[in-house]
């Protein structure tokens, strides 16, 4: 085997043991009362016009879901966030600090959109994504916005970053198919906020990570669960309340993520 082939073989190994962990990261970017502060470019940060955006979806009539854990979590994500409400979200999301803006600060981010921009315009044709690589995440659950993830490009922005090689793209679902409004960075959850820093510069956009989850037991209906005590929305935030309700506490979940939309 040639080493070109042998790197080929190890990277595809490797991207697929990693990609469970980009997964769930992926989902929590397609909810509407998930969005951050994105990457802005020069004019928009001198606007000063960074919002964020809640639509509450009814998905009372999702059916119980006897799955595995990890399946279990993915759903549970999407439905509790989707339901727009904002209770207890402080306690199960981190954000970095805005740093003092800097014309260094600035020039480097309009870099990164430059290119970020260029290497999206393929991308406008949403075929050309599946094409190469890119897979739709739940795509039968309603959403303002649907993740299409390319699992290799995850796992190397675990070690290098190129800003034309987001790890997913962001479309809204049309008529006649997908319409490109962002990407998404990723970077592990063990990054500093130097490392994230050196990437997006953070008086430029805030990252986010979500810490202090309870998961209910493990075995228990989705939809017999306290939803208000447990996951991303719920009350418990620590390991011995966690404990005492019988959960399955996680000091920090997902990946550190940042996105860009479109003007």
């Amino acid at each position: 085997m040639s080493a070109r082939s042998t790197f080929v073989h190890f990277a595809t190994k490797a991207a697929m043991l990693v990609g469970a962990l980009f997964v769930v990261s992926v989902l929590l970017a397609a909810i509407p009362g998930h969005r951050v502060p994105a990457i802005q470019s020069q004019g928009s940060q001198q606007s000063g016009t960074q919002s964020q955006e809640s639509q509450g979806m009814d998905h009372s009539g999702m059916p119980g879901m006897d799955m595995d854990d990890a399946k279990a979590n993915e759903a549970h994500a999407v439905h509790d966030m989707m339901r727009g409400h904002h209770d207890a979200h402080n306690l199960h999301m981190r954000m970095t600090a805005m740093r003092p803006a800097s014309p260094q600060d600035t020039a480097r981010a309009n870099e990164v959109v430059t290119r970020l921009r260029g290497g999206l315009e393929k991308y406008k044709d949403y075929r050309v994504a599946l094409n190469e690589g890119y897979k739709i995440f739940l795509p039968n659950l309603p959403q303002p916005e649907y993740h299409f993830t390319n699992y290799v490009n995850g796992f190397f922005e675990a070690f290098s970053f190129d800003a034309s090689r987001p790890t997913s793209l962001l479309y809204k679902k049309t008529s006649d198919g997908y319409e490109l409004v962002g990407a998404m960075y990723t970077m592990p959850k063990r990054a500093t906020e130097e490392q994230l820093n050196a990437r997006i510069p953070l008086s430029i956009a805030m990252w986010h990570l979500h810490p202090n989850l309870c998961m209910p037991p493990k075995g228990q209906q989705f939809r017999s669960t306290d939803w208000a005590k447990f996951g991303l929305k719920g009350s418990i935030a620590t390991q011995d309340a966690c404990d005492a309700a019988g959960g399955r506490f996680q000091p920090v979940i997902f990946g550190w993520m940042v996105h860009h939309h479109q003007d």
